[in-house]
């Protein structure tokens, strides 16, 4: 951790290439499925290696940031890596951080020390596969050093302006550099500026594009108690009557993503004949998909009814009920906020907020006001938290002072959350919704005592 902050962007791979190629290349042992996008990664890449899982292949998952502990992000047939191997790992790799260190004027950056260690630690196991999520953006994260055989595209939204651009089209340029020549991209509905960018790229380097809502996607979708029934449109069949513990239409989309990944990996990528602008049109456009990729429909229903996304709209606590959600900006705010809506019928809902300075926090408060009764203000632990009374101004803009309360601490604010909730005695239609950073959420988790790995 001394190694700095891990929002902290420097766009090379100089240093991260260097220290892999010490290693021996840990990231070419196995073949990977890397993530990418705004919203939703952290949920796709966790749905995939279930997936994979449940097909009797030993997976390594890579995922950030984490919620309690670092170890999270590095996950070995489901569980995350102990801290004795987490430790071992890291003793193994740090005399190659040095020599790296001594060769370029700024250190290696924690997400890059972090990424190294979980790609070493995926070789040694070994595995079969690695699922990995990019840490920001794409074509300059540190986890770019592998080539995805499957590119997995979420939803790209705003985010991260100061480092990745202040446009879609920036950000998505930034997020198509993961789609590696050969490869399946698998891309999730996406505003068109973005998916011409995505779309062009597949184009340029040789890939193949499975888009949702045409070669895959979402077929129907019902509430159901614990999250819902879904019938999904992969790229090789359909898959019906599929549970999905997971709550709102974004979660659908997600478990859509994840299916087309992994058929797509079962099943190879097109042929490639010919390198005119017509093959690689007919290459864009996902046509003649070969390949055993259909997976059995009894393995896809016991791997999604298993599935988890701890922070992402989870269930804590009832009598209230309390929700963590570790949504972050406004797409995502959007996303929680229709989930809310449709799956959960509450009559008084009470916020708990903290979130980062440096994030589009008016765009928040107004997905989030017409579905709080009031919000209780305050900051997490980081020094890119936002001050509760900054905060408190913002939100008094939107809600108006009467619905707005300041805590300065979590713990307090999320007892006055509870207290308001409580208000009208009638337990069963309220509840506490804790949102706007990960690091709220991941805190919150600790004060609420949720047990680890839920």
């Amino acid at each position: 951790m001394a190694r700095g902050v891990e929002w902290t962007f420097d766009p090379t791979l100089d240093r991260i290439a260097d220290l892999v190629d010490l290693l021996g290349s840990p990231q070419r042992s196995y073949p990977v499925i890397h993530v990418t996008g705004t919203n939703g990664k952290s949920s796709t890449a966790r749905l995939i290696e279930i997936l994979l899982r449940e097909r009797g292949l030993r997976t390594g998952l890579f995922t950030s940031p984490h919620l309690t502990t670092m170890r999270e992000r590095i996950v070995i047939d489901g569980e995350p890596i102990s801290a004795e191997a987490f430790a071992a790992t890291y003793r193994d790799v740090l005399p190659y951080l040095e020599l790296v260190d001594g060769k370029h004027e700024q250190r290696l950056s924690y997400f890059e020390t972090l990424t190294a260690m979980a790609y070493a630690a995926f070789a040694d196991a070994p595995v079969d596969v690695a699922v990995v999520e990019v840490g920001m953006g794409g074509v300059w994260d540190a986890t770019n050093v592998a080539d995805g055989a499957v590119a997995v595209i979420t939803p790209i939204g705003l985010d991260h302006t100061v480092h990745l651009g202040p446009t879609i089209e920036d950000i998505a340029t930034e997020k198509a550099g993961i789609i590696k020549p050969g490869a399946v991209a698998v891309l999730a509905q996406q505003p068109l500026p973005a998916a011409e960018i995505l779309l062009r790229r597949v184009v340029e380097v040789g890939a193949t594009a499975a888009r949702e809502g045409i070669e895959f996607g979402v077929l129907g979708r019902d509430v159901a108690v614990g999250g819902q029934m879904v019938r999904l449109q992969g790229l090789h069949a359909v898959y019906e009557d599929l549970f999905l513990p997971l709550f709102g239409a974004h979660q659908a989309g997600n478990a859509a993503c994840a299916l087309a990944a992994v058929e797509a990996f079962a099943g190879g990528a097109p042929s490639r004949t010919g390198g005119d602008l017509a093959a690689a049109t007919r290459i864009a456009a996902g046509e003649d998909f070969e390949g055993a990729g259909e997976l059995d429909p009894a393995l896809v229903r016991s791997a999604f009814a298993k599935a988890s996304s701890p922070g992402r709209l989870e269930i804590v606590r009832t009598g209230p009920t309390v929700l963590l959600d570790a949504a972050h900006n406004p797409m995502g705010m959007a996303a929680t906020v229709a989930a809310v809506t449709e799956e959960f019928g509450f009559t008084r809902l009470v916020g708990v907020l903290a979130v980062s300075a440096d994030k589009d926090v008016p765009g928040m408060l107004d997905q989030l006001e017409p579905v709080l009764a009031e919000v209780v203000v305050t900051a997490n632990s980081t020094q890119r938290s936002m001050p509760p009374r900054e905060l408190a101004e913002l939100a008094a803009g939107v809600f108006g002072a009467e619905r707005v309360h300041v805590a300065d601490r979590l713990d307090d604010a999320i007892d006055r959350a509870l207290a308001l909730a409580e208000e009208t005695g009638e337990y069963q239609g309220a509840g506490v919704l804790i949102t706007g950073s990960v690091v709220t959420v991941g805190e919150a988790r600790t004060l609420l005592r949720v047990e680890e790995g839920r």
